[in-house]
């Protein structure tokens, strides 16, 4: 029997943000303003085993976390038409990345980089009557929690800065791959990265991905597991942008990270873990989350792998 609660204690003692060399992200105004001293984790398992320590239930901006949920939601209402406007291969480049539209004529390397994202962003506004509203019932009603909402000071501050974000999307409407209006579009991408949210939530809205797309707590199944699966596998080999191949490799679970400095994880069928720290490395991942989850899965000895 695995004392998860130990482990989480032991990485809580071994790390510290004096021991990190990166900086919080400063491209948005309002991240930059974020505590470096900050740290949380959070592993869940179910209702009633959950462990964690620090700041894991302070709530912060989720940012590209929040790519796997809006991903989630294009596949539940168009299905596998979505990858006929996305990829699904590693960038190897940076997640903002102009050039590689270029090489590949408009159509994104894979949906977790900003460009993919700005397309599944695209498919949600054109799809949904209310997409800003029915993407924060869904991350509610997977995670139980009514509170869960957009930052609105943290939103703006991206609408005040995004230029490249603008640009990308319009490049691939010029490129035929954007159906929106790009304003439309660009605002909901920037409210979905805003989405407000602690340890504590992400590790039971990623429980979903864990639980072959059964909610734990209700039993319903958003999700099929076909799905699930697919998503699991872009979030091995795309989750962390150019960094997914030194993830896979220190860490061997499947992931998610955002700009805010979280990162969320699962281990199928065993538990589902996030982890924030808002120190990013030059990849613009959170570098002492990286090593918490190195270490985790190095002191329990259990990966995908």
């Amino acid at each position: 029997m695995i004392d998860y609660q130990k482990i989480l204690d032991t990485i809580q003692e071994e790390m510290s943000y004096r021991d990190v060399k990166g900086k919080v992200a400063s491209y948005i105004p309002e991240l930059a303003k974020v505590d470096p001293k900050k740290f949380g984790m959070h592993l869940y398992r179910n209702e009633d085993e959950f462990y964690g320590f620090g700041d894991h239930e302070e709530k912060f901006s989720i940012q590209s976390i929040s790519k796997v949920f809006t991903l989630s939601l294009a596949i539940k209402n168009i299905g596998t038409k979505v990858w006929e406007r996305v990829h699904v291969e590693p960038s190897g480049n940076p997640f903002n990345s102009l050039m590689q539209l270029e090489q590949d004529r408009g159509i994104p390397r894979n949906p977790f980089i900003n460009s993919g994202a700005l397309v599944i962003s695209d498919i949600l506004v054109d799809v949904l009557d209310d997409p800003k509203k029915e993407l924060l019932e869904f991350v509610r009603k997977i995670t139980g929690e009514d509170d869960i909402d957009y930052d609105e000071s943290v939103a703006q501050s991206e609408l005040s800065s995004g230029y490249r974000n603008i640009a990308l999307v319009n490049y691939m409407k010029a490129l035929g791959n954007i159906k929106c209006d790009v304003e439309e579009i660009v605002d909901f991408y920037f409210y979905s990265c805003s989405i407000a949210m602690s340890c504590k939530s992400l590790a039971k809205a990623f429980m979903l991905y864990a639980n072959k797309g059964i909610i734990l707590h209700t039993g319903e199944q958003v999700l099929n597991p076909s799905t699930v699966k697919r998503l699991n596998a872009l979030m091995q080999t795309c989750g962390f942008y150019d960094e997914s191949g030194e993830f896979s490799f220190e860490v061997g679970l499947p992931g998610k990270s955002g700009v805010g400095g979280g990162i969320a994880a699962i281990h199928p069928q065993q538990y589902s873990v996030a982890v924030w720290s808002p120190v990013l490395n030059k990849k613009g991942n959170s570098e002492l989350g990286m090593k918490a989850l190195e270490r985790l899965t190095t002191l329990t000895g259990l990966s995908v792998f």
